[in-house]
């Protein structure tokens, strides 16, 4: 079988069976008014961050979800757009189809304001999305892409720019690698599946998405996911594995690099009450503003005694230079 095969058949025995310790279901689920989740529901919480991010969910956008999984996050999508087939979910595996379904069906018991309908739930891969194109605002995926390898990644986030409108956006969380993970891991198709050995270092996963035509990259949340020690693993020394939650905007790249946003934030310190860098950032004297690596590295190399660039605190919520 390829390494897709494998990842089918193991999420088939998910949707059969929940995996206790399969990624990250011991995190509760975002919580929200009004919102009860079924305990099926947490117990296939099969990701590695979360995709729920409201301020992207403003104005009742169409939303696709791939790879459905328990139906958590569909749900959750759901409770922000609240219309028939406003959400549409797909899954290559029937299984996972199908009890997402049963456990939307739970969830309406509990929830007097959802409706199934509400979510649509395809069959269809990350490689062949069922949608038209530029049809779709929202895109969202919870540790699915990690599983890819380099080449097919590349052909998911290309289909995925296809459909989305433009200035739509493709929310993701995947995990990444501290240091490359050694091709042994990586060639190890059930350790794949499990979202243990397909992830690449965080260099390698933002140029996937700028390759892609991303202009626009903005890091919500980096925190540690798993460790792969040496007892379990063929490991010289421990790899810390991490959650990458991000958002990727279909807007043109700038002539001077893609705009990504870590947390940075630049702060003016000069004589004048203001400092003008004369390529459309205004700095206030005292007020740290947010900017975008790109931008943070040419302030820095321009005003070197006049700005402080503070570090990436990888959560950022909008705002800033851009």
């Amino acid at each position: 079988m390829s390494y897709l095969e494998t990842t089918a058949e193991f999420y088939k025995e998910a949707a059969k069976t929940p995996q206790v310790g399969l990624c990250c279901i011991s995190t509760p689920p975002l919580q929200f008014p009004n919102l009860k989740i079924p305990e099926i529901m947490q117990q296939m919480n099969y990701g590695c961050g979360t995709t729920i991010h409201p301020t992207e969910l403003r104005g009742n956008p169409k939303i696709l979800y791939i790879g459905v999984g328990g139906g958590l996050e569909a749900l959750q999508f759901a409770y922000f757009c609240r219309r028939k087939g406003s959400v549409i979910a797909i899954d290559p595996v029937a299984e996972m189809r199908e009890v997402a379904k049963q456990n939307l069906q739970l969830a309406a018991k509990d929830n007097d304001w959802f409706d199934p309908e509400f979510v649509e739930i395809l069959a269809g891969d990350a490689f062949s999305l069922p949608v038209p194109d530029a049809s779709i605002d929202v895109i969202a995926q919870n540790c699915l892409f990690n599983i890819f390898e380099p080449q097919d990644l590349q052909r998911a986030l290309q289909e995925v720019y296809r459909v989305l409108k433009p200035k739509g956006r493709l929310i993701m969380s995947d995990p990444i690698a501290t240091r490359p993970i050694p091709a042994s891991l990586q060639s190890d198709e059930r350790l794949r599946a499990m979202c243990l050995s397909g992830a690449m270092t965080y260099d390698e996963y933002i140029y996937s998405l700028i390759n892609a035509g991303f202009g626009q990259i903005e890091v919500r949340a980096r925190r540690p996911y798993r460790l792969l020690d040496t007892h379990s693993f063929a490991l010289d020394t421990p790899l810390m594995l991490e959650s990458l939650d991000s958002v990727s905007f279909k807007v043109p790249i700038p002539s001077d690099g893609a705009c990504v946003f870590t947390g940075k934030t630049a702060v003016y310190h000069g004589i004048d009450s203001y400092l003008n860098d004369r390529a459309g950032h205004l700095l206030q004297r005292g007020n740290p503003l947010a900017v975008c690596d790109k931008t943070a590295k040419k302030l820095a190399e321009k005003f070197p005694e006049e700005i402080i660039i503070s570090d990436s605190t990888w959560h950022y919520n909008g705002g800033g230079c851009c």
